[in-house]
């Protein structure tokens, strides 16, 4: 056992809320049974099976009202593991769920028996034909996606709110749409061809010319009985004329019956059919997209209108004038919106019935956009509209900067208006469709039921297309509140149905939650044309049983989650799980939405519970240790979420008093701590040089299992030589700046085996050559940005060490009339930010008066227009770091590449590199898995240059890549160089 193991207890809850109704049994507590466990290890390796109870608990839930827990979850890596475990159904009797993103929002991504991640290694785009088309990978998401066709002017049909997160698969499988694909734009009517697996382990490619024949051949009874079911609706002019009346408006709810009209053979209708199904017609391992074009000059405006009616009969004046997309936003909506970042704060005191529609026109070319801005002016012109709050222009705009906040807010709809109910309970969202020509009269109707109801619920929509969404909040753990959503619900479907023959989902696909109203909206006789579809291509029903297709009246109220209180930073979390794709710990580890998943279920259980030791056991390592601490996630949730806080404050919990101690000593004392630090990396570089890395690897190795691997850094080759033991001279008369090396570049030096100036050296002599000297002060030795503590939750480290340096930059700075120029991204962010929250009043106070400013920054806005660039490599790739992403500085690590290099490269797949600091070190499998996929973008070909603006992240790249990443600082200067 280490000898510094954390604090025991000190995850523990420290009040807990259950037994919760939906806790997670007792029984299991040991995870998946036997023989499932064993047996799915045998077929597919060890490594494909996750079986903690742990691993069941975090998959249990997705951004649905939903929580289902799995018997075991399978990491499937290819095409014959999805057809093993799909034959292992068929040979135990069991079921099969396949689940990607997990953003659905009626409970398709969830099982009960096998549950199947399709996300991890199902990534990747190849654009076709100079990008008319795509074949993409079912596990990548939309936003990756639209990047690599971005470059061709391209884009793909569907563009869902949740494109951030939601993956290819998914948006197929629940022909999911978003704010302008409408009826025309979707996957069914874009998608080009697909490759799916059925429940038999069959696998048809579409495109394939011989795929009917092999289908035939394979499965005769399946192409048969489809053929059978085609027969009988063509033979019905009833059915046929519902089944188009029905589409004519968006419209997901069950199957998509006219695939039996659009396809003539067995593929074709499969083909169809496979678009909404909603996995329980087999696995979609491959799509391929006609793409459309991205018509790039834009004309939007915000418009606010006194109430919900008044906005909704405006709609259809401006879809009569062109506009692409015409987005409906409530009050309540509107008002919730003000805790995403940018949002007028004015927003908050908009009154309870202000309406807002986002209108946006796209054209192709600057006459287009004129054109269009005419019309948009005539309809404008007869429109009576508000401006209760002074933020309120009602004007369409070209700024690009204006039109991207409209379009955050309308995104933000289900996570911050879910961020702003209350404690507690459970949100709902649903999905429905009217013709566009009823939409004002169904706001009128919607918004009485909801009062009878007991309702307030916040509106918001496609409404361009007649679809609007609403929010529904309630506590699933009293009675009478679940019985109240379920009299809505009955009479909400009824409303929909029988006043406007609408569609129950229009594109969130029909779910769990809407299966027990198939048969209301469709009827009888389409109702069991799909109830056969499914006997045919799934006779033993495999997948996804009970989605979709359900016959019991009140499926829609089982398994609703309660949602317990947890700590106030994760509390408002909805589960979206728009954070998981910029996690760098979601393949190895948890993702933040599964890190606040777990930490729920701890609280639904009770004292002394098999099930919350268990999840306690795992959550050390799998959430906190392995939270590279980043904040990434922050940055993509809607509401601002910052699980990696979050998870600092449960190391700080860890904490013994003796570390505390320890760790604030070392920032008292940090002018000895990092002089000894230097010497110990210029004593490893002597000892690396001399009999290689394997000794250092093996004391370090030692050193982690004696005394905790959460403490004691691993040894690495790709670890620098030790930097220059002076600092550059400057003079403190007429510098134009202040330039704080940081202690990481005070320690560390550059590249092993680079020629040239350091990075101090580089930085004062590019400010030298651009007249814009800097000065160092004599002083800066012993200092430090505090990320050091900050990062690993020493709080009381922390606040000696922010003071200190906020105290010291304020003399330096003669007050803040100078810039502290600061040559570390993240200690840039450190200083200028995270610093804040610890110090006293008073240097607070000093702190409001600095200007912290990035040394990427000083170089792009201050150095380049007055440098002479005489020389440039080929080409450079760029790892913008996750603090630049804080600090919104990634344009101008761009822009003194440019200056650099002939060609720059940004991969698709850049992300965090989790290296954190030493978090790298303490966890290079962090690293390793964080960067994997940027890196085999980068070592996909060569570049002249690897650039990047902060040392350790440079480190954590070249172990990923093998190459050799430095500043791009140093880059310029050698640019620059007379």
């Amino acid at each position: 056992m280490p000898l510094l193991e954390p604090k025991p207890g000190a995850l523990r809850p420290r009040t807990l809320s259950g037994p919760a109704p939906d806790r997670v049994p007792d029984r299991a507590s040991t995870g998946t049974p036997e023989p499932l466990r064993s047996e799915l290890a045998e077929l597919l390796g060890a490594d494909k099976v996750l079986s903690g109870v742990s691993d069941l608990v975090r998959y249990a839930s997705d951004a649905s009202p939903y929580r289902f827990l799995p018997q075991v979850v399978v990491i499937a890596e290819d095409i014959d593991d999805v057809s093993a475990v799909l034959s292992y159904a068929h040979g135990k009797q069991r079921e099969v769920v396949f689940r990607a993103a997990g953003t659905s929002l009626n409970g398709q991504a969830q099982g009960e028996d096998i549950l199947v991640d399709v996300r991890r290694h199902w990534a990747g785009v190849e654009v076709l034909e100079e990008g008319l088309r795509a074949r993409i990978q079912p596990g990548t998401t939309v936003v990756r996606a639209n990047a690599a066709l971005a470059r061709h002017g391209r884009i793909l049909g569907p563009d869902p709110a949740s494109a951030i997160a939601c993956t290819l698969g998914g948006v197929v499988a629940n022909n999911a749409s978003g704010m302008t694909a409408g009826t025309t734009r979707n996957s069914y009517r874009t998608l080009s061809s697909l490759t799916f697996v059925l429940p038999s382990g069959t696998v048809v490619d579409t495109a394939d010319p011989l795929a009917d024949e092999e289908l035939e051949h394979a499965e005769p009874a399946l192409c048969h009985g489809l053929m059978e079911i085609k027969k009988e609706i063509e033979a019905d002019p009833e059915l046929v004329a519902r089944i188009r009346a029905k589409y004519e408006i968006k419209n997901t709810t069950g199957y998509r019956l006219d695939a039996y009209l659009d396809g003539a053979t067995p593929v074709e209708i499969l083909r169809g059919l496979m678009v909404g199904s909603e996995g329980t017609l087999g696995f979609i391992a491959e799509v391929v997209f006609d793409t459309l074009p991205l018509d790039r000059e834009l004309t939007s405006a915000l418009l606010f209108f006194p109430s919900l009616p008044a906005a909704a009969a405006a709609v259809p004046l401006f879809n009569e004038a062109g506009a692409l997309a015409v987005e409906l936003m409530d009050g309540n909506t509107l008002r919730a919106s003000v805790s995403v970042a940018g949002v007028p704060a004015d927003w908050a005191g908009l009154p309870k019935d202000t309406t807002a529609l986002l209108v946006e026109f796209r054209a192709p070319d600057e006459a287009g956009r004129a054109e269009y801005e005419r019309r948009a002016a005539a309809v404008l012109a007869g429109l009576d509209l508000v401006a209760p709050v002074d933020s309120v222009t009602n004007a369409f705009t070209r700024d690009a900067k204006t039109i991207s906040g409209y379009w955050k807010a309308r995104k933000a709809f289900v996570t911050a208006v879910g961020g702003a109910r209350a404690s507690g309970t459970t949100l709902i969202t649903e999905d429905f469709a009217v013709p566009p020509s009823r939409l004002a009269e169904a706001c009128e109707a919607l918004l009485e039921l909801q009062a009878e109801h007991g309702f307030d619920a916040a509106v918001a929509g496609h409404a361009a297309h007649g679809n609007l969404h609403f929010l529904l909040a309630f506590d699933a753990a009293r009675p009478a509140d679940v019985e109240r959503y379920a009299a809505f619900m009955d009479a909400f479907c009824r409303l929909t149905v029988e006043r406007f023959d609408g569609s129950l989902k229009a594109e969130h696909s029909t779910g769990r939650n809407m299966a027990p109203f198939l048969e209301l909206e469709w009827g009888p006789r389409a109702t069991e044309m799909m109830w056969r579809t499914k006997r045919v291509v799934d006779p033993d029903l495999v997948l996804a049983p009970r989605i979709l297709l359900d016959r019991d009246p009140t499926a829609h109220l089982r398994g609703l989650k309660t949602i317990p209180q947890v700590e106030a930073v994760a509390d408002p979390c909805i589960e979206c799980g728009f954070c998981e794709p910029t996690c760098p710990s979601e393949d190895l580890t948890t993702t933040p939405r599964q890190r606040i998943v777990l930490r729920r279920e701890m609280m639904r259980q009770q004292p002394g519970s098999p099930v919350l030791d268990g999840l306690l056991d795992a959550y050390g390592y799998d959430a906190v240790d392995t939270c590279a601490g980043d904040s990434t996630c922050k940055l993509a949730c809607p509401v601002g979420i910052d699980t990696g806080a979050l998870m600092k404050d449960f190391r700080h919990r860890r904490h013994s008093p003796r570390e505390e101690r320890a760790a604030e000593l070392a920032a008292l004392r940090f002018g000895a701590v990092e002089g000894a630090a230097r010497l110990a990396v210029a004593a490893a570089d002597k000892i690396t040089n001399a009999v290689g890395d394997g000794i250092l690897e093996a004391v370090t190795g030692a050193a982690r299992r004696i005394v905790r691997p959460d403490l004691v850094p691993e040894w690495l080759p790709q670890v620098p030589g030790a930097a220059a033991r002076t600092l550059p001279v400057t003079r403190r008369g007429g510098a134009a700046a202040v330039y704080y090396p940081a202690c990481v570049n005070r320690i560390f030096g550059g590249p092993d085996g680079a020629s040239g100036p350091s990075l101090p050296e580089a930085v004062v002599a590019v400010s030298e050559r651009a007249g814009r000297p800097v000065w160092i002060p004599g002083d800066v030795r012993g200092t430090c940005c505090a990320t050091i503590w900050h990062s690993k939750g020493y709080d009381a480290g922390n606040r000696v060490m922010a003071n200190r340096i906020v105290e010291a930059a304020w003399g330096w700075t003669a007050g803040g009339r100078l810039p502290l120029v600061v040559d570390a991204s993240s200690c840039t962010l450190g200083i200028a930010h995270e610093v804040v929250p610890y110090l006293t009043d008073d240097n607070r106070s000093l702190h409001a008066e600095l200007r912290i400013v990035d040394s990427i920054v000083w170089a792009a806005e201050e150095l380049l227009p007055h440098l002479e660039v005489r020389r440039t490599v080929g080409s450079a790739v760029l790892h913008p770091t996750c603090s630049m992403r804080h600090l919104d500085d990634e344009a101008h690590l761009r822009a003194v590449a440019e200056a650099c290099a002939d060609e720059v490269v940004v991969p698709y797949d850049t992300g965090c590199c989790a290296f954190a600091g030493d978090r790298g070190m303490l966890h290079p499998e962090l690293t390793e898995s964080a960067t994997a996929r940027e890196a085999a973008e980068v070592t996909a070909r060569q570049f002249d240059a690897h650039l990047s603006a902060n040392r350790m992240c440079e480190v954590g790249m070249d172990r990923a890549t093998g190459r050799s990443y430095y500043s791009a600082l140093l880059e310029l200067e050698r640019a620059t160089r007379p």
